[in-house]
């Protein structure tokens, strides 16, 4: 927890309620300890689609559909979501949660190696997004990051999650267990490399597991 749990507990308090299907989603996610967004993550994702009223949003990691879903109810009726998720055992959920839903037009699931799909996204002439949301493989988001550039609009939006990795990421890397220290190092490179892209402008918030937004110049 990187923000103090009685001003979380409260600020989630004051959330907007979600549908049945969604909070039913949420609790079965919760219970099978699936990693979803929390809910104070939710609350900024929401006002960020309010304000920049996308075309176009790209996920990377769709574990079970949630964030998806959760992106589908708040983005403007125009806009669709292509998502991306190669870990088979998130893919039979999400197979069934994104196709049982009123927005499964609006909603693209690409299955495989998200640094593979990312590269062919790439390629295609015209394939540009206006927000993309990144919350997949933690180690992985440096090698991610060249390519969701290239996908990027001019003035897109870049979110990525769980970047504070619990607060862990302020800590000395003497200071983390040795199983955890790559993914430490990759997340501060990482985490360096958005504040001080000359193609980007990011602040880190400490919103959840720690959010970065970044616009693209």
């Amino acid at each position: 927890m990187i923000v103090d749990e009685r001003i979380t507990a409260y600020i989630n308090s004051l959330s907007i309620e979600l549908p049945l299907y969604l909070s039913t989603l949420e609790k079965e996610a919760v219970k099978e300890e699936v990693p979803i967004i929390k809910k104070e993550t939710q609350s900024l994702l929401r006002f960020l689609l309010a304000m920049k009223k996308p075309a176009h949003i790209l996920e990377v990691g769709t574990a079970v559909g949630f964030s998806a879903l959760f992106m589908s109810e708040c983005m403007p009726k125009t806009c669709d979501i292509t998502t991306i998720e190669k870990v088979e055992m998130r893919l039979v959920k999400a197979r069934v949660n994104l196709k049982n839903t009123d927005k499964a037009d609006k909603i693209r699931l690409l299955e495989g190696d998200a640094l593979v799909v990312l590269k062919e996204l790439a390629e295609k002439e015209g394939e540009r997004y206006d927000f993309i949301f990144m919350d997949a493989a933690k180690a992985q988001y440096m090698n991610y990051l060249p390519e969701v550039l290239r996908l990027l609009a001019p003035e897109g939006l870049l979110a990525t999650d769980n970047v504070l990795q619990d607060g862990t990421v302020a800590q000395s890397r003497y200071g983390i267990t040795r199983r955890d220290r790559t993914i430490h190092t990759r997340m501060r490179e990482y985490l360096y490399t958005l504040t001080h892209s000359e193609q980007l402008v990011t602040t880190v918030l400490s919103v959840g597991d720690g959010v970065t937004l970044s616009i693209k110049q």
